[in-house]
């Protein structure tokens, strides 16, 4: 492993919780709005983070399991739904890219060994997808005004965020022993 990865990790977290606090600001604001569902995002995020633990031993899950079929799948599924349905106002992308998602895990149940941390295939499907959406979100912010707006406009941020967090990730999370054997 990485001797920043300490560091890092600690970086993360501070930044999950300037994002939680920051969003809560906003609370008030969005409480009648989709963008409520982003705070609880943000607040699922931290809380799966850092009481996996507890929860594990609460529901007798393997942490590696709570992660691979409930934790990343939401985080996933959340980001289809605010990217294709919400902001690119597609419900085909949204069904094709749920679709594909959950498809991911057919190989990975019928061929792939079981993986220690999570199931990497998945990982890197899910983080294609988003990859995808956050495409197509820059190119509608470039075919319009909004960029000239990007500091006024939630999606650019989200859009970085997406960037550093799952895209910037990838190679952490999604290539962690990522040779299956078949």
């Amino acid at each position: 492993m990485l001797k920043q990865q300490p560091l890092l990790q600690d970086i993360f977290v501070a930044i999950q919780i300037v994002t939680a606090i920051i969003a809560l600001f906003y609370f008030q604001k969005n409480k009648k709005s989709y963008w409520i569902w982003f705070i609880f995002y943000l607040f699922f995020i931290i809380f799966t983070d850092h009481f996996i633990i507890q929860i594990e031993d609460f529901i007798h899950i393997k942490k590696q399991n709570l992660y691979a079929y409930i934790v990343i799948p939401i985080q996933f599924l959340f980001f289809y739904w605010l990217y294709a349905l919400k902001s690119l106002k597609s419900k085909e992308i949204f069904t094709i890219f749920v679709a594909i998602y959950f498809a991911s895990f057919i190989p990975v149940e019928l061929y792939f060994e079981k993986l220690k941390v999570v199931f990497s295939f998945n990982y890197i499907i899910g983080t294609l997808l988003l990859m995808v959406l956050v495409f197509l979100e820059f190119n509608k912010q470039i075919k319009n005004d909004d960029i000239l707006e990007f500091s006024k406009n939630k999606m650019f941020y989200i859009n970085i965020g997406v960037m550093l967090f799952y895209v910037g990730t990838l190679p952490f999370f999604g290539f962690y022993h990522s040779h299956p054997k078949v």
